[in-house]
């Protein structure tokens, strides 16, 4: 069965750049910046981008192009015995699937709440009452029926775009997506810029705070940013490049994902904090009362500053969540694919099996992300996730490729048809750079949870996501299938370098 490729470069450069702008880059980075020295924060930030996210975009480009396959089938064709590696990075994507679908019908739902600004003066109660929140995360509040009708239409979106394929399918979506998001924020950017009080906002946001400088958590807070912004080390850029043709110029991609997601990251927060400028000048408070990330942005404060302006409010509604709807679409449909290229790839699947195979687990799993304790829930899969599964993906992968193989020889590769060479900085920086510092924030991550949890949440509700990503990284590396695989294949052997003994 021929693999499906790419039908234009720009095709693929708005599918990765696509899965890259998604919901943290309008709500979690400019709170994150602002958070962590400010102006100062664009330091560490730009340090981490080169010496992490484009050498690892470098990297998870140059061999999904190489070996033509998704995370698993990467690794298994580097050494069968690191196969797990990728079904581990399956993994995290799948358990991200699962409840980045109730982030989007929440979104949905309130691109047509923006429709006279429906959630009126008290948001936060509307809010919680409209998701039915209840008290804790273990008590579950069952089934929210208000959510069922976007829940239905939001996957039956996802499973039209997915059965399709890489180029009927999530090639058109990110064509008609991506415009139309940078023409939302293009649009809110100019009108926050031109309210009283955005200066303040801005400043705010981009005054330096160079002591926070020496603080070793706002360097993590930096690559953590990049990671969770990039996609990269959750297997979705390996899946996705694994469409590419030989003669993909790989680096000037990178470099060009990197620079698109990255501005688009600093723009947007100066369209939202120009407006939370405005909506603390109107209160008569200071930045810092009103701005807030992820949630409490998007659905509080947000609508909050939408009912303070002073003309067009449901316009600006319907923009801030319309930007929103198709940021998460872009990103939901990269995650989806990760998880169905590794099914496809290792059982030879057809497309519409293998499809199904990760959609219809997927739609009833996210079920329990619709119920009272839904939000809970959310927040603390979205922390496992996040800061225990990707940043233990991103160590691993760093260490395998620069430590266990000869990453030189990989390097040739990604330059070999690039119109400039990366030097050997690319490899040092996996080496050394990236390793350290990922080590770091990995083993940081893994003794604050241990010791202190997260957010009081009970811990053992953690420890079975973290074996859910386990147990099921196990039984795909296990499972045998009764034909060869697509990468036993000899002609998918190795194509550089010799492992050590491992």
């Amino acid at each position: 069965m021929k693999r499906e490729q790419w039908n234009s470069k720009v095709g693929f450069i708005l599918a990765a750049i696509g899965s890259a702008v998604g919901l943290g880059n309008l709500w979690r980075f400019p709170y994150v910046a602002a958070t962590n020295g400010g102006g100062a924060f664009i330091f560490p930030y730009l340090f981490a981008i080169l010496t992490a996210g484009i050498p690892i975009l470098i990297l998870e480009y140059t061999l999904g192009k190489t070996y033509h396959s998704g995370a698993p089938g990467v690794f298994a064709k580097i050494n069968r015995k690191f196969e797990w590696l990728g079904w581990l990075q399956v993994m995290v994507s799948f358990l991200i699937l699962i409840y980045y679908v109730a982030i989007v019908i929440w979104v949905l739902c309130y691109l047509g709440f923006s429709f006279g600004t429906q959630w009126g003066d008290d948001t936060a109660g509307f809010f919680y009452g409209f998701i039915g929140l209840t008290d804790s995360i273990t008590t579950i509040g069952g089934l929210k029926t208000n959510l069922l009708i976007p829940f239905i239409v939001v996957w039956g979106i996802a499973a039209f775009i997915m059965y399709r394929g890489i180029n009927k399918g999530i090639n058109l979506a990110c064509k008609i997506c991506l415009p139309v998001l940078m023409g939302c924020i293009i649009i809110i950017v100019i009108r926050g810029i031109t309210l009283p009080g955005a200066v303040d906002g801005l400043a705010y946001m981009f005054t330096p705070d160079w002591s926070k400088i020496a603080h070793a958590d706002v360097w993590v807070a930096a690559y953590g940013q990049v990671f969770y912004s990039l996609s990269i080390a959750f297997g979705i850029m390996l899946a996705y490049s694994s469409y590419l043709p030989k003669e993909e110029d790989v680096v000037n991609t990178a470099f060009l994902t990197a620079c698109c997601n990255h501005g688009f990251e600093v723009f947007a927060g100066i369209g939202i904090f120009a407006i939370l400028g405005y909506m603390a000048n109107v209160q008569g408070v200071g930045i810092e009362d009103v701005a807030a990330a992820g949630v409490g942005l998007a659905f509080v404060v947000f609508p909050t500053a939408v009912n303070a302006l002073p003309a067009f409010n449901t316009l600006f509604g319907l923009l801030f969540f319309l930007s929103l709807f198709t940021a998460g679409v872009t990103s939901f449909i990269s995650i989806s694919q990760c998880v169905i290229t590794g099914i496809e790839d290792k059982f030879k699947m057809s497309h519409f099996k293998s499809t199904t195979l990760v959609m219809a687990p997927a739609f009833v799993l996210s079920l329990i992300f619709i119920t009272g304790a839904g939000m809970y829930i959310l927040d603390l899969a979205d922390y496992i996730a996040n800061s225990i599964g990707i940043v233990t993906c991103g160590v691993i992968e760093v260490v395998i490729i620069g430590w266990l193989f000869k990453p030189e020889e990989l390097r040739v590769l990604a330059n070999e048809h690039s119109n400039f060479h990366v030097g050997k900085w690319w490899t040092l920086c996996l080496k050394f750079v990236t390793v350290i510092v990922l080590g770091y924030t990995t083993i940081l991550n893994f003794i604050t949870y241990f010791t202190s949890g997260y957010e009081g949440y009970p811990m053992w509700i953690g420890i079975i996501f973290i074996a859910f990503l386990v147990v099921g990284t196990i039984v795909f590396t296990a499972k045998k299938n009764t034909v060869p695989t697509f990468y036993d294949k000899p002609e998918y052997a190795p194509v550089y370098g010799k492992s050590k003994e491992v």
